[in-house]
């Protein structure tokens, strides 16, 4: 028989005296005790209108009892929370914070005792709320703690308090602003480097930035970075870091098809994650062991100018994160070398706008120095030493203007060219050594030749790279190799690095002089061809002395080795 009053289910635990409650209680409730969660699911299937449980019980409740939609709430928020008393306990927390290090929880406590005194100093009716950053050493994480005033029926100054892990978003803003400092000192140039640095100086600088950074920042360290040539439609590598040599001998085209991943994305603009490289068709030979690839583009606002791939020896090793880091990066680098080659042709319109004002500035000195020798010449004194005097003032004047010109000219011609010539005499040191000339300007092939061959060289000349690189692989076919190759930089067909790299192939330790009009070297061969041993870089218009010098340094150094 039913006494008609509720049922009442206590849940005992260590901090309920269940005893004393019972007794207490028994006058309005049918008073029913449970030792455990598991007892009390049991109990309850008979009917239960209410429930008293301890406190430190109530985290592990299961069932459908009436607190538990607010228990899978919390814990299913994906954020810690926690219930702090006056003397800094956790009251309750949910699985969330529960599963934090310890480090993390102690840490989450310490500033909620620091809330408790601000928020008892506060005005209650504004709901004060203070917010907290905190990043244990230990753990390297970074949470967010939000502690706010918990009102309880039961009085006392608890806070409630939430904890959100924001590691991820913190160093995804750490990574990015790194980023965006390495990417400003790529492409912070300063006036003085600028003063004192050749081309191919500014372009090894700007190398050296790249991969520390790419390094250092990104964590890559394997690289390759390759620009488009307009003139070809190939993509000419420019820096490489920890690639093998054959990874930048590949002939790589703008295509869909053919090119492998780094054609595609230079044709398309569109970053490529390569998870397996052995199963990727797309995949072509890079780094020895690769299992996989990331393929960029470089980027000038809507326009690719040329791609960066990342290689590595773990399969999967590059995460989308990863790909919008590098993505952000390579826009860095296609600036910085964009700027670079702003600054060459710069300089080349300068210096040949400089050179026509200055033929303009002495036109009129000339013609009067002209007039004042016909003037001369018309008068009958019959002295044969003045009239020799006014003819050699007359060539003067011929040879300041044709000077002026072939400044005026620049690239197209070479200076100091009639003082070498007047006295060139055969050097036994040059004698039947066999020089390659390549240029497509053919004044310059002509002067060039007409030197070295006056001074007992054999002397080949070839009018573009294509032709030059012919005229190796015919001498060597023949048993007699070049002691020397000549070549031009910027050629319509090939260009002076593959000249350089085909010499070195065919005779190995060939020395090779570039040469350049005003440092203007838009696929950057200086700084290939430098690592791989380049003997030298001629800016034109050069003095044909300077040409000679290294000449005789190159042989110089094959005699003494020879000797040696």
């Amino acid at each position: 028989m039913t006494s008609g009053r509720p049922r009442l289910l206590i849940i005992g635990g260590a901090n309920a005296p269940v005893g004393q409650l019972s007794a207490e209680l028994a006058e309005r409730y049918d008073v029913v005790i449970a030792d455990s969660v598991q007892e009390a699911d049991e109990i309850r299937k008979g009917g239960i209108e209410a429930v008293l449980l301890d406190p430190d019980e109530l985290r592990p409740m299961r069932g459908d009892l009436a607190v538990e939609p607010a228990i899978a709430l919390l814990n299913a928020i994906g954020e810690g929370v926690c219930l702090v008393g006056p003397d800094a306990g956790v009251v309750w927390a949910n699985d969330r914070f529960c599963a934090f290090d310890e480090t993390v929880r102690a840490r989450v406590i310490e500033v909620c005792r620091e809330a408790h005194e601000f928020i008892a100093k506060a005005d209650p009716a504004s709901s004060p709320t203070c917010k907290f950053d905190i990043e244990p050493e230990e753990t390297r994480e970074h949470f967010e703690v939000f502690v706010s005033p918990a009102n309880l029926s039961s009085g006392g100054a608890h806070v409630a308090a939430v904890v959100r892990d924001v590691t991820k978003r913190v160093r995804m803003e750490r990574k990015i602003t790194a980023i965006d400092r390495a990417g400003a000192t790529l492409i912070d140039v300063q006036a003085d480097e600028i003063r004192r640095a050749r081309p191919a100086e500014r372009l090894k600088l700007l190398q050296n930035r790249i991969t520390q950074y790419t390094h250092d920042v990104l964590h890559f360290d394997h690289f390759i970075v390759r620009l488009i040539n307009e003139e070809t439609g190939k993509l000419e590598p420019v820096i490489s870091e920890g690639m093998p040599p054959g990874a930048s001998d590949l002939e790589l085209l703008i295509e869909n098809e053919g090119s492998g991943i780094m054609g595609l994305v230079a044709a398309t603009g569109q970053s490529y994650l390569c998870d397996d490289a052995e199963a990727d068709e797309r995949y072509l030979p890079g780094l020895p062991g690769a299992k996989s690839s990331l393929t960029v583009p470089l980027r000038l606002q809507d326009r690719v100018i040329g791609v960066m791939n990342i290689e590595s020896r773990e399969a999967a090793a590059f995460t989308d994160l990863d790909r919008q880091f590098a993505e952000i990066f390579a826009r860095y680098i296609a600036m910085a070398l964009h700027m670079l080659d702003l600054l060459v042709v710069e300089r080349c319109a300068t210096n040949k706008m400089l050179s026509g004002r200055v033929e303009g500035e002495l036109r009129d000195c000339l013609e009067d120095i002209l007039s004042e020798t016909d003037w001369l010449t018309g008068i009958k004194t019959g002295d044969p030493e003045l009239a020799s005097h006014v003819e050699r003032i007359k060539a003067d004047v011929e040879r300041i203007r044709k000077r002026v010109r072939d400044v005026a000219d620049g690239p197209q011609t070479l200076l100091g060219v009639e003082r070498a010539m007047a006295s060139s005499v055969r050097d036994p040191l040059l004698e039947g050594k066999r020089v390659l000339v390549a240029d497509d300007a053919q004044k310059i092939r002509r002067i060039i030749r007409d030197v070295l061959t006056a001074l007992g060289c054999e002397v080949t000349v070839c009018e573009d790279g294509a032709k030059a690189i012919d005229a190796v692989h015919e001498c060597c076919g023949v048993g007699q190799p070049f002691d020397l190759v000549i070549s031009d930089i910027k050629m319509p067909d090939r260009n002076g690095y593959e000249v350089f790299s085909a010499a070195r192939k065919a005779i190995p330790d060939v020395p090779v002089v570039l040469m350049t009009g005003f440092g203007y070297d838009p696929h950057h061969s200086i700084v290939r061809a430098s690592d791989d041993g380049l003997q030298c870089v001629l800016f034109k218009p050069f003095q044909i002395d300077r040409l000679l010098e290294e000449v005789r340094k190159a042989f110089k150094c094959d005699a003494q080795t020879d000797t040696d």
